[in-house]
């Protein structure tokens, strides 16, 4: 294969993990707007794509082991084939989380600790998995650290959130509020803990992209562990 036709595979490949990432944040906004309107039919479109990020995560999976097979690429490209290895794996695992919000969606009840805006918190967890897509592309090492810098203040948000439950949920039992049943209150605690927890967890994919990126470029494992 001439050095052309394999630098052509090297920007396809780069172009389809972008491509992928962007499918994949607009599932993640979907499942959030299905969160925030409790609006159910979009929920369920959400759902049901995750077969299509599924499908192309495998795609692109194939492509990278093809790579690292037939072309066996040295320093720079296999680094670069590598970590788009890995962020593909990133990625799928925020569609899957995706899923779980939009899941959360079909049956979501705001009265519980209204004031945790989970709106607010998924913006973040969105914009970090944008940034980290863009700096991969771009190969834009200081936003990686940027990225990496900014979930701090994205724990802090889920940490509040939850902390804000639980008081909530207190709260309700010194005042002896019975508006929901046991069974209910407990489903609906949990879910709105595991909204938090998952968005919490899309951040830190992110950072993992951003972590693969600066490795990519640099050398630099500082994010990685």
């Amino acid at each position: 294969m001439s050095r052309e036709s394999y630098q052509q595979q090297l920007d396809e490949l780069r172009e389809n993990v972008v491509e992928m990432g962007d499918l994949v944040v607009e599932r993640l906004e979907a499942a959030l707007a299905a969160l925030r309107t409790v609006d159910r039919e979009m929920a369920q479109s959400v759902i049901d794509g995750d077969d299509e990020i599924n499908e192309l995560y495998l795609a692109l999976e194939a492509d990278c082991i093809d790579l690292f097979a037939l072309q066996q690429p040295v320093a720079t490209d296999l680094r670069f084939v590598a970590a788009s290895f890995k962020i593909i794996t990133d990625l799928e695992r925020v569609a899957d989380l995706a899923t779980n919000l939009a899941a959360y969606a079909q049956s979501a009840d705001r009265r519980l600790a209204p004031e945790v805006d989970v709106d607010t918190i998924g913006r973040e967890a969105t914009d970090m998995v944008e940034r980290s897509i863009d700096a991969y592309r771009r190969e834009a090492v200081e936003d990686c650290r940027a990225i990496a810098a900014d979930d701090d203040a994205l724990d802090a948000l889920c940490q509040r959130a939850s902390e804000t439950v639980a008081r909530d949920l207190i709260e309700r039992e010194a005042d002896g509020d019975d508006g929901w049943a046991v069974e209910q209150l407990l489903d609906d605690v949990s879910r709105l803990l595991l909204t938090v927890r998952d968005l919490e967890r899309v951040g830190d994919h992110a950072v993992n992209i951003a972590a693969r990126t600066l490795y990519m470029v640099e050398t630099d494992s500082e994010l990685i562990y």
